[in-house]
């Protein structure tokens, strides 16, 4: 009976071979799929590109999206410099997929239906709702009231260090003041092309000439490159954090405030409650757009944080709305990112702004703003590293687009809320300030 007892002992211990088998085939998974039929799914779909068979709409779409974004997420996870510094599968992704399009390797009607499919079919906007609804709702109630308008301190830090920097840098480069803060740092700070570059050039008409097409050829290189630098640096911000502990609350925003998330069963009945969640407030948030002028998502966001404050939400549908936000975040990001690439990103234009005088100064723009941001986060208690990231390099991005990608980057896709705060209000008070600046210019 003993012996019987060994051998059942024996039997229950881990086989070291079967877990060293199991790891390396691991490592050998992209999308957690093993790579031969990784391998399989990538063959369908580039038949269906090439052959002039792909499936249109969303279908299509997602389809190659999702395969060329994980295969490219895959590569830049996995290249050394690239994972480390340069931001590993986030920029491989978008600037894989608007390489692409710059040689003319896809076909046109795929890069029209991506384009579609992202913009006038609104993924972007799908994806960003899930996670506005879904972190916030999640969110512990104590955190948002905390945070209050505390936030707008890094803000501001982060918008006067970056003009600063970018002034100092352009006047040596041999950028005059005007050009270094009215045509570099304004458009990089503002909220990206809709929220941003657009309403911007429609201000420098009215106030200094021009037609508004002349100064969206001017600002349209510094928002693409500082967006680059935004998602680089936002890697490497990630890297700091883990070199210097101190500095990082690892996702958390306010510093000795320890929330630890309850951990819910998943469950795919309440992923679809949490779908109606999402859509819900975004849809509040285009309604309020109509009577109030601000940005649909900044509304959005006020909606769900009071919302959230008073404690309206029933359980199911907060657990629904945080379980779709993680299945939209762990699925679907590499996918947005290929789009992103696709239908936002203008290889030409960044290559044309390519001269170290210009390089310089819009990396002082973008290092001011996490300075700024940094410093003064820390003086109302947030942690350095996060408020560099949402207050800092989701003001210098591009927007909705640049969130996703320097969240991605920076392994911290939980402070969705935070960095939209910063792309819509933060860039509406960028063209507020712009106004005010351009009389002491002319």
């Amino acid at each position: 009976m003993g012996q019987t007892a060994q051998e059942l002992n024996y039997d229950n211990q881990p086989d070291e071979r079967i877990t060293e088998l199991n790891n390396s085939k691991k490592k050998f998974t992209i999308f957690e799929i093993p790579v031969l039929w990784f391998g399989i799914f990538t063959a369908i779909t580039l038949i269906s590109l090439y052959s002039g068979n792909l499936p249109g709409g969303m279908i299509g779409s997602l389809l190659v999206m999702i395969v060329l974004g994980e295969l490219l997420g895959w590569i830049g996870d996995h290249t050394p410099i690239v994972k480390t510094f340069l931001g590993g599968g986030a920029i491989i992704a978008i600037f894989g997929a608007a390489f692409m399009v710059y040689e003319g390797w896809l076909p046109d009607a795929s890069v029209i239906s991506m384009t579609t499919f992202m913009k006038d079919g609104g993924f972007l906007n799908f994806y960003i709702a899930a996670l506005i609804t879904g972190s916030i709702l999640g969110m512990n109630k104590e955190i948002l009231m905390k945070v209050g308008l505390r936030y707008f301190l890094p803000i501001i830090g982060g918008v006067i260090c970056a003009v600063l920097i970018s002034g100092l840098l352009g006047t040596l480069a041999g950028f005059s003041l005007k050009e270094a803060v009215l045509v570099i740092a304004m458009p990089i700070m503002g909220g990206g092309m809709g929220a941003g570059a657009v309403p911007m050039s429609q201000i420098y008409s009215e106030m200094m000439g021009n037609d508004p097409g002349y100064y969206i050829s001017m600002l349209v290189p510094a928002l693409a490159l500082g967006n680059v630098f935004a998602i680089v640096l936002a890697s490497m911000l990630n890297l700091l954090g883990e070199k210097v502990p101190s500095l990082t609350g690892n996702g958390q925003l306010i510093r000795g405030f320890q929330f630890q998330e309850e951990k819910t069963a998943y469950d795919i009945k309440k992923m679809g409650i949490g779908l109606l969640a999402a859509v819900s407030f975004f849809a509040i948030g285009t309604i309020l757009g109509d009577f109030i002028p601000i940005h649909p998502y900044a509304l959005m966001i006020i909606v769900v944080a009071i919302a959230k404050i008073v404690d309206v939400i029933p359980k199911n549908v907060i657990e629904g709305a945080s379980q779709w936000y993680k299945f939209v975040a762990s699925n679907w990001t590499l996918a947005l990112l290929f789009g992103i690439g696709i239908a936002y990103t203008d290889l030409n234009t960044v290559i044309e702004a390519l001269t170290f005088q210009y390089i310089l100064t819009v990396f002082g723009v973008v290092l001011g703003a996490i300075i700024g941001a940094g410093l003064l986060g820390k003086l109302v208690g947030f942690y350095p590293v996060e408020a560099a990231i949402t207050a800092g390099l989701c003001m210098a991005n591009m927007g909705g687009t640049g969130d996703v990608a320097v969240l991605s980057a920076s392994k911290r896709m939980e402070l969705m809320p935070f960095a939209q705060i910063s792309s819509r209000l933060g860039g509406a008070l960028i063209l507020l300030l712009a106004g005010l600046l351009i009389p002491l210019f002319t």
